[in-house]
């Protein structure tokens, strides 16, 4: 699957819309640079993966709405999880970046 980064960057600046936020807000709640939000939306940069799960916290939804265009807003368990991340600090985020991505090569 060949990710469309012109497309994540449009459905990221369309939620950023939704909740009435300015670019410089998002980026101070996801703790990104001042630029950075405005360049992932016009498909300049590529996120990683920990700024993707940034900006899914910071703008309350899943990361699977910016990568695959669909949401789970009041999936209980996928906002306890978010909780969880929010309070990481950068090492705890690369272990369970780390963890996320074993996990999802995992057949259960």
């Amino acid at each position: 699957m060949k990710l469309d980064y012109t497309e994540i960057g449009k459905r990221i600046a369309r939620r950023r819309k939704e909740l009435g936020l300015k670019q410089a807000q998002v980026c101070e709640m996801a703790d990104i640079g001042d630029k950075y939000l405005s360049c992932i939306e016009r498909a300049t940069s590529i996120p990683s993966l920990e700024v993707v799960m940034r900006l899914a916290i910071a703008l309350e939804t899943t990361p699977d709405e910016f990568l695959t265009g669909t949401a789970r807003y009041d999936d209980e368990e996928w906002k306890s999880i978010a909780e969880m991340l929010r309070g990481m600090d950068e090492k705890q985020l690369s272990l369970a970046k780390s963890f996320l991505s074993w996990l999802s090569q995992q057949k259960i």
